[in-house]
């Protein structure tokens, strides 16, 4: 079978108040992200403390708990968030940076959605537009593209895979492509409590049906996300992995009355994995997996990729 990727969203938006093991500084994400590879994770996400921070300022906030990663474990599938701002390349353009210090995938949100809580009501509260628009997402392309970026997608809600599709079958797709599934659950992922207040299909069976039949036809790797929920709890990490896809899990997703650390949900991941008899991938296993734009300084002491990702798995 393919090898299962298993990525690490090891913070977000999820405070210590909440949960104290979330990592929030670059010395925690280091070494978390490091544990978490050991522990069977194969691309690790992050978020720094301020989503306003942008430009070379934000470079250098990512690349200070990346760098050590990096020098480590240079097979590394790392990749940050988006920031916030008045256009695309404020919130995009940081990718550049990350891109040209080594990172190999980047945010690429394919559509619009309302993020919000509930109110005392019941209905939406809170909320805040979540937009890219038709030309944003083709800018995002041609960045990818230009800067050898791997497209990490979020898929919110069905009418984004659509557009994911259309761009495959256009053959305007950057390579290195991760479609993942985003299933709004339980608990509101903005401040944690129980609420109706989401987006998207909810993680249930059918509703990943409905996604597979979308990408009938598709050659593009997905996986599955709960997010505010347990991608475990709810059934879709095992229905992933015998479908052959992948699967998302961390603090940044997880919702429930529990407080468990990104080790203990990777290791429910790989648990599941072994049960199915499906293997865990490595970051060199996902890279090839997922045909991720090769690196030059990665690889530029190797005769070849192939040779480099021996090379790199003895590590």
């Amino acid at each position: 079978m393919t090898p299962l990727i298993i990525e690490a969203a090891l913070n977000g938006a999820t405070p210590k108040s909440r949960n104290p093991k979330a990592p929030i500084t670059p010395a925690e994400l280091t070494t978390e992200a490091l544990a978490a590879m050991e522990a069977g994770a194969a691309i690790i996400h992050t978020h720094i403390e301020r989503m306003d921070m942008t430009g070379d300022a934000a470079v250098d906030r990512y690349m200070a708990a990346y760098a050590p990663i990096l020098e480590q474990r240079p097979d590394a599938i790392l990749w940050g968030t988006v920031a916030t701002g008045p256009d695309v390349e404020a919130r995009f353009g940081h990718y550049r940076g990350l891109a040209r210090a080594g990172v190999r995938m980047g945010a690429f949100d394919p559509g619009s959605v309302n993020l919000g809580t509930h109110g005392a009501d019941g209905v939406p509260g809170a909320s805040v537009l979540y937009a890219t628009t038709y030309r944003d997402i083709a800018w995002l392309a041609d960045l990818h593209d230009q800067e050898r970026l791997g497209p990490a997608i979020a898929i919110y809600e069905p009418g984004w895979l659509r557009t994911t599709l259309a761009y495959e079958q256009a053959g305007k797709l950057p390579a290195g492509a991760f479609v993942k599934l985003y299933f709004g659950g339980r608990y509101n992922f903005l401040d944690g409590k129980r609420s109706n207040v989401t987006f998207g299909l909810p993680p249930t069976e059918k509703a990943l049906d409905a996604y597979l039949e979308m990408l009938e036809g598709s050659s593009l790797p997905w996986a599955v996300a709960a997010i505010g929920d347990c991608v475990v709890e709810t059934g879709l990490a095992r229905l992933a992995i015998e479908r052959g896809g992948h699967v998302r899990v961390g603090l940044e997703d997880f919702g429930g009355e529990r407080q468990p650390g990104n080790l203990a949900l990777i290791a429910e991941v790989v648990a599941l994995a072994k049960e199915a008899g499906r293997p865990i991938a490595t970051p060199v296993d996902a890279a090839r997996i997922l045909n991720l734009p090769i690196k030059s300084d990665l690889f530029s002491k190797s005769s070849s990729p192939a040779k480099a990702g021996a090379q790199i798995g003895k590590r």
